[in-house]
């Protein structure tokens, strides 16, 4: 792709981004929410491959039907109550509209059929800007309107979705859909609590989208695809190697590394809302995803496959590791010891 047509979709993105998540008037809201749906098809169709304009295709469709639920739910609310202000978001059904809007636009269930067939067909940097950047609107949205939203629901699309993400990523070997149905899981962490503690949504988040954004960067950098590749990069750079199983640990929430932190929150949180039960549940179905990062963790630390695979043994690179990858998965890795800081700035 040309490098100005490139900056200026990623500029249009940050600017969709910008405008949804200052602003207080449903509008606008919807306008930057528009820009990031516009700028990010050309990105994910940019290799012309069917599979890419297919991806496009339903992300497009899937996008322009939640849009469209967010423009019915603020006008049907500003029908009923005169207030066209975000955070005045009070009548029941307008609420419920904008709940399934948000959850389309996220990829929670029962709205998630779209994000693995899309992020499948989109390339790797492309995916990456899909399970971050893009979900900060719809979560800033969910955040100004949580006081008025319905905590059964949430709490029910959560528990669905944590059980689903961790479910159908068991039998995937594409590395894309496996990271895809780990966004759906850690997708319901986030909408169980919003209701009750929305600065927790954020901090977990923001540590998601640092994990995710170092696996990405570094799949993209040893080019991986499917966990028969990733089984052979070890001879590529194996100290890279070596960090990726860490991350991924971290991202499946184990202790002590970081992706520990927001799980240990929101399973505190809940219990102090006296919502044991629910905590419960939501722990033991995170044990599903679990089995899948121990996988992806696994073909990372196999040094000789135990098959024949198609793909030959790669040269050593002496390509120096990014200092963003660097820094993104010491970050990914050690920033537990730190939490009582964090605490303090939540």
């Amino acid at each position: 792709m040309n490098p100005q047509a490139n900056l200026i979709f990623i500029a249009s993105l940050l600017l969709g981004t910008t405008i949804t998540i200052s602003s207080n008037h449903w509008i606008t809201a919807w306008m930057g929410l528009e820009i990031n749906t516009l700028a990010i098809l050309p990105l994910i169709s940019k290799s012309h491959h069917p599979r890419a304009i297919e991806a496009a295709t339903k992300y497009f469709l899937t996008q322009a039907a939640a849009s469209a639920l967010v423009l019915f739910s603020s006008m049907t609310n500003a029908w009923c109550t005169g207030q066209w202000d975000i955070t005045q978001l009070t009548h029941p059904t307008s609420c419920l509209i904008l709940t399934s809007a948000v959850a389309m636009k996220l990829g929670l269930v029962p709205f998630h059929f779209w994000f693995p067939e899309v992020l499948q067909g989109s390339p790797l940097t492309t995916g990456l800007l899909l399970s971050t950047i893009m979900k900060l609107p719809p979560i800033t949205l969910l955040y100004m309107t949580s006081p008025s939203l319905n905590p059964t629901l949430l709490t029910t699309l959560a528990i669905f979705s944590t059980a689903l993400g961790g479910w159908m990523g068991l039998n995937q070997t594409q590395v894309r859909k496996i990271l895809a149905f780990s966004s759906i899981s850690h997708l319901g962490w986030m909408a169980i609590i919003i209701i009750y503690n929305p600065k927790l949504t954020l901090l977990n988040f923001y540590l998601y989208t640092m994990m995710t954004a170092a696996v990405f960067l570094t799949l993209n950098t040893i080019k991986v695809l499917k966990l028969s590749t990733l089984m052979t990069t070890w001879t590529k750079i194996p100290s890279l190697n070596a960090m990726l199983l860490l991350t991924l640990l971290s991202l499946a929430g184990l202790p002590p590394l970081t992706g520990f932190l927001p799980k240990w929150l929101i399973i505190q949180e809940l219990t102090k809302q006296d919502m044991a039960p629910a905590a419960m549940l939501i722990s033991l179905l995170s044990l599903l995803s679990l089995f899948f990062y121990l996988r992806l963790a696994y073909c990372t630390a196999i040094t000789l496959p135990p098959h024949t695979t198609n793909h030959m043994k790669q040269w050593r690179t002496n390509k120096p590791t990014n200092i963003t990858i660097a820094m993104l998965i010491t970050m990914s890795i050690m920033l537990l010891p730190i939490s009582p800081m964090i605490f303090a700035a939540i």
